[in-house]
């Protein structure tokens, strides 16, 4: 069973994988949450387009004056260090952290990703609607209120890995 992880959640502005908005992180030591950080990004390239505008509603109102990536990353490349990383379609939030840390030319570390989404596919098979993440998360006993929100993105996919993996 996974007990030691970081569950990571990114939200992108447009349809490039570099431009993250926002970053959700749940930190997970010995089976219990330990740790949760939430930050806001300008995005790179810096525009946003209708659709991912009204999946997660952020905009430039809300990452005008963000930090950049580079100036999140150093909070969270700590909390992180040494953990597995867990995603639910962990290919995509790993494609946004290769993307985003070659434009700002950053050495990219070897981060191990899990995916919930796979796990999910192997646990629950065709016993369930959809591998979505509510539809997982709720299957594992928790309640997503703020679907694609990357905080409460993360802890949905942290309480999947403890319950799944």
């Amino acid at each position: 069973m996974l007990q030691n992880f970081a569950a990571i959640d990114f939200e992108t502005a447009n349809t490039h994988p570099s431009s993250v908005c926002s970053v959700g992180i749940v930190v997970v030591r010995g089976g219990e949450v330990v740790d949760k950080f939430y930050s806001l990004i300008q995005p790179e390239p810096n525009y946003y387009n209708r659709f991912c505008q009204c999946v997660h509603g952020l905009g430039h109102a809300d990452t005008d004056d963000a930090p950049l990536f580079p100036e999140v990353w150093a909070a969270v490349a700590p909390r992180i260090e040494g953990l597995p990383l867990v995603a639910h379609n962990a290919a995509f939030d790993s494609r946004c952290l290769r993307a985003v840390m070659q434009v700002y030319r950053m050495d990219y570390p070897d981060y191990h990703f899990c995916c919930t989404l796979i796990s999910s596919r192997r646990h629950f098979g065709k016993t369930l609607p959809n591998h979505q993440l509510h539809t997982v998360a709720s299957a594992c006993g928790f309640d997503l209120e703020r679907h694609h929100h990357a905080l409460a993105d993360a802890e949905a996919c942290a309480a999947i890995a403890l319950t799944i993996m």
